[in-house]
This record gives C-alpha cells, sequence and structure tokens, in this order.
C-alpha cells in the first residue's frame, strides 16, 4: 500500500499480492491492524496527501491523483470528513488546522471517567503526550474528548460521553515543531503511539485500568490524521522552549 498509493486496486489484488483467499486476508489483516484493509488504506492516502499539500506545489487535482483518487470532489470530501478542512484550506494554514473546540460540559454528579497510565519505552526523550477518544480504530476528525500530558504516568479524562470508544495516544519529542518545518507527523520517527479499545463507557462510570504503552509508530500502525496539528504544535514549542 505504502508503495503503490497512486494506483488502482482491489481487495482480489491485495489478497492476490499476499498470497491469501480474499476472506483470510482480510480478516488478518484486521486482526494485525485493528482496522479493514480498505480504512488502512484510505488513511494512508490522506496522509499522503497532508505531506504533499505542505510540502510541494502540487495541485489539488494532481495529488488526488497522486494518492489514488480518480475524482478530486471525491478526494476532497474524504480528506475533509478525516482531517476536518478542505485540501485548499489545510494548505493555506500551513499544516496548521486549528481544531473545533470541543463543547464544555459542567460538573455532573454522572460525569464519567475513563483512567490508567501512561507507560513510555525505557530512555525515551522528553515529550508531550495526546490522549484522544474517537469512535473508531482510526483517528478521524475530531475526537469527543481529548486531553494532554506533559509527562507519562497516571491520567483521568473527566466528563466522557456514554458511548463505546477507542483511546488514542501519540507523543511529540519536545522541539518537534521548530525543526520539522511543522510539516505532516503522520509517520515521523518523533511519534510514539498506543490504543486500547473498544472501551465501554456508561452514565455515571468510572473505566480504569485502561492503561498505554507507547512506541515507536510502525508500518502496520494507521496513519495519525488528528486534526490537532494547531494545539499540538504550540503545546510542543513551548514545552521545548520552557
Amino acid at each position: 500500500m505504502h508503495e503503490h498509493l497512486g494506483e488502482q486496486f482491489t481487495m482480489d489484488d491485495m489478497a492476490r499480492t499476499a498470497m491469501y483467499s480474499k476472506f483470510h486476508f482480510s480478516r488478518t489483516f484486521q486482526r494485525v491492524t485493528g482496522v479493514s484493509p480498505g480504512r488502512f488504506l484510505a488513511a494512508i492516502r490522506v496522509q499522503e496527501a497532508k505531506r504533499l499539500l505542505v510540502c510541494t506545489s502540487l495541485t489539488v487535482t494532481d495529488i488526488s491523483h497522486r494518492v489514488g483518487y480518480t475524482s478530486v470532489g471525491t478526494f476532497s470530501s474524504k480528506f475533509r470528513a478525516a482531517v476536518g478542512v478542505p485540501p485548499t484550506t489545510y494548505r493555506q494554514l500551513g499544516g496548521l488546522t486549528e481544531p473545533t473546540p470541543l463543547a464544555k460540559r459542567g460538573p455532573d454528579t454522572r460525569s464519567s471517567t475513563v483512567q490508567g497510565e501512561v507507560r513510555v519505552p525505557l530512555g525515551s526523550p522528553p515529550a508531550i503526550i495526546f490522549l484522544n477518544l474517537f469512535p473508531e480504530r482510526v483517528p478521524r476528525g475530531k475526537p469527543v474528548h481529548c486531553s494532554m500530558l506533559q509527562r507519562p504516568g497516571p491520567y483521568v479524562l473527566t466528563n466522557v460521553p456514554p458511548g463505546t470508544w477507542h483511546l488514542q495516544a501519540h507523543s511529540v519529542a519536545l522541539g518537534w515543531g521548530a525543526v520539522s518545518g511543522r510539516g505532516s507527523l503522520g509517520r515521523s520517527r518523533a511519534l510514539n503511539v498506543a490504543s486500547c479499545g473498544p472501551v465501554s463507557v456508561g452514565p455515571g462510570a468510572r473505566v480504569e485500568n485502561v492503561d498505554l504503552n507507547l512506541r515507536p509508530i510502525d508500518a502496520l500502525d494507521p496513519s495519525v490524521l488528528l486534526a490537532l496539528q494547531y494545539i499540538r504544535t504550540v503545546a510542543v514549542d513551548a514545552a521545548a522552549a520552557s
């Protein structure tokens, strides 16, 4: 997938390449990555489009073709659904898309919480850790809840809405924003990731021991498509300067 983003290929083509039956390939791929082959492919196509929009002067039409879309309209709608803004706006903002503010909730005696601990590999450099709850395994659009940690350790997410969520975490080394030119972070060496889910949260529930072990992102991880680049870059740069 990573090497042939611009090509048109089907599930049958992917299964044939893996020398599996279509059913066995799809089932095995989802067991290993947590998402279907189609969703995984869509995620890395949008991630590459983000990089091309920020780092090249290619037109949106050219970029859509390079990442495997024959229709620029389809590409634009899928990009907006995943990132939160249209491709042209993403380019104009230099990849620093400010997230849509989450609804603020007041004190609630039925407020639900999710808590646990975030661990990092031994010897990891100082980093900002971002925690986000999404309805799906692949991060898309606005999270239902987000938080930030200055260091690994215990965390508590409060006022979590009832539902079934996937907790996504990623950490960015301090100073990344300043040295990277604020480009797309989707598969950067500066990025560690972890996920847990599905996590079921009921009204007034306290869900404990939702622990996360951060590790370097690899080829089997869905790309980080969060529309949180602005707050992430500002936070990392500010922490590095302090």
